[in-house]
């Protein structure tokens, strides 16, 4: 089954989420479970805990349709102690908070080596931030979200991901969530339109901006299998995208209304290597979401 919806408010309480997927007619949802724009927040009360997982069940929305998204703050490939060390701490504690309310994966963007430590060593400190959270939890998996290489961030490339899955310990609980935008401006050009670039999924991460690393959507499919392992895929943020392929800037568009067209979102819903996984929507213009989710159920065949 494809489990699909929106990344709603949690505002008033992480209870408050399950009403307001419901609202929109999803089968499954996002939340931040704090502040995503600070390092420390309330622990969260046994009410609302309760509450929470009373309203999951009564709504009909089990741990694997849900896709919690930690802080933006956090980078657990930070070049400098201290601020791996805080980084460490937050992404713990986010992971402790998924595990109070019965969830099981949390999402996240890898890290950022801030032009300062080579691209190999941020990489390392990732898995190793994934490994020290995972042996002080129980029963969540942490979901790697690639990116679209802006700046110094990695995940980029879908060999960044496999690297890190090397070196974390428990590949149990370790998985990877795939934004659309983000493959695209990294250079996943799903929609396979024509490019001045010559495709190479062999591309160093020294790859020129405006490259096209791979066109077409069942080549990326495949290629993400290959590399990284279709096993993995504990989720997908679908995005439309307002940039060309390869611009490594992320801004996200409503479906079909960008760069990538429908047809791709289409293809992703009628996939049947794609099953079991929330399908999570973070375009631009909530007031449609209802329209996009049923859009997204009615290629599924879902009512």
């Amino acid at each position: 089954m494809k489990y699909i919806g929106a990344h709603v408010s949690a505002a008033g309480g992480v209870e408050n989420a399950p009403l307001r997927a419901q609202e929109i007619g999803a089968t499954a949802f996002a939340l931040f479970t704090k502040n995503q724009k600070q390092w420390e927040s309330p622990a969260l009360t046994q009410e609302s805990i309760e509450l929470f997982k009373q309203r999951c069940a009564e709504l009909g929305y089990p741990p694997c349709s849900i896709l919690p998204h930690d802080g933006y703050l956090i980078n657990l490939g930070h070049p400098a102690a201290d601020g791996l060390e805080r980084s460490r701490k937050s992404f713990t504690d986010e992971m402790a908070r998924c595990q109070a309310l019965g969830l099981d994966r949390l999402n996240f963007h890898p890290g950022s080596h801030l032009n300062e430590i080579s691209v190999d060593e941020c990489l390392r400190r990732i898995a190793e931030s994934i490994n020290l959270a995972l042996d002080v939890t129980e029963g969540v998996t942490a979901v790697l979200e690639n990116t679209a290489g802006q700046g110094s961030n990695l995940g980029f490339r879908f060999e960044h991901l496999a690297q890190i899955i090397s070196m974390v310990e428990d590949k149990s609980r370790v998985g990877i969530c795939i934004d659309t935008c983000h493959a695209f401006a990294a250079g996943y050009d799903w929609a396979g339109k024509p490019s001045l670039f010559e495709e190479s999924i062999a591309m160093t991460d020294a790859d020129v901006k405006g490259a096209v690393v791979l066109s077409g959507y069942d080549k990326i499919i495949d290629a993400l299998d290959a590399i990284v392992g279709l096993k993995y895929l504990k989720g997908m943020h679908l995005n439309d995208a307002t940039k060309v392929s390869g611009s490594r800037v992320d801004r996200h568009a409503p479906l079909g209304k960008g760069e990538i067209g429908a047809e791709t979102f289409e293809k992703l819903m009628k996939d049947p290597r794609l099953e079991d996984i929330p399908f999570i929507l973070e375009t631009p213009e909530p007031e449609i979401w209802p329209e996009e989710i049923a859009l997204l159920k009615g290629w599924y065949g879902q009512k």
